[in-house]
């Protein structure tokens, strides 16, 4: 789904999801293609959810997102530093 069809099919909810296709331009992620995980009542039980998720599954491409925000707009970082594989 895109973002604009997640918002009105879940309004004013806090969510985990995922980006099955994305691409980055000019310091920017762009999410083409999203699935919503799972629904949230708040942003620390979603965060706690993303949390528990990406140790399983590190290489998913998983965001918290609200669905008040009209537009996506997700700074690209650079990972510096070590992480665990396997």
């Amino acid at each position: 789904m895109q973002w604009q069809q997640i918002r009105e099919r879940y309004p004013d909810q806090w969510l985990l999801v995922e980006a099955i296709e994305a691409h980055s331009s000019e310091g920017r992620r762009i999410l083409d293609e999203l699935t919503v995980v799972q629904e949230y009542a708040g942003g620390e039980d979603a965060m706690r959810g993303y949390l528990d998720l990406h140790r399983r599954s590190p290489e998913r491409e998983l965001y918290v997102l609200h669905t008040d925000r009209q537009m996506l707009d997700i700074d690209e970082r650079e990972w510096l530093g070590l992480r665990r594989v396997g």
